[in-house]
């Protein structure tokens, strides 16, 4: 198996919504040409290791415009639910392609893929990673998914 090895965690307050808003302008030369709607809701600062955080963020960003590239038009909406007082939990939803919910268990898994590599590029290692990370820090990683109609990922962070 492969994966990366993380450092030490240095954690420092992050402002989510720049961090969002500078990983989509890194992506702009990628996505120039596609109409994408993007809903981005006001977003909480959270105490995380802010190189890692943005490895997450890009991981499932990539994740979303890949699997919308058939889309006319792709909606990536990205927000936050404040369920409970000692976290923060993150999603980012698409309309795209999506995965069939009995095969969830395999998308976090290393070299686990749900789309042949010849529709959509990858190595297989992604959300592998955006697990991980995200469990370093105390949170935790799931998803939800229709064929079809489109995916969501969601991460949850402690709050400290």
């Amino acid at each position: 198996m492969i994966f990366l090895v993380f450092p030490v965690l240095v954690k420092t307050n992050v402002d989510i919504s720049l961090l969002i808003k500078e990983v989509i302008a890194d992506f702009e030369p990628e996505i120039k040409g596609r109409e994408i709607e993007w809903q981005i809701s006001e977003l909480p600062s959270i105490t995380a290791d802010k190189a890692l955080l943005r490895l997450v963020i890009i991981n499932l960003l990539s994740n979303a415009l890949k699997f919308t590239r058939q889309k006319e038009k792709a909606k990536i909406e990205i927000g936050s639910i404040q369920k409970d007082p000692s976290e923060t939990i993150f999603y980012i939803r698409d309309n795209g392609v999506g995965f069939d919910m009995k095969y969830v268990d395999k998308l976090f898994m290393v070299f686990q893929r749900l789309h042949h590599i010849e529709d959509f590029e990858g190595t297989g290692i992604g959300l592998a990673n955006v697990r991980r990370i995200i469990s370093r820090h105390g949170g935790k990683t799931w998803a939800e998914g229709e064929i079809d109609h489109g995916a969501t990922f969601f991460f949850s962070l402690p709050n400290s």
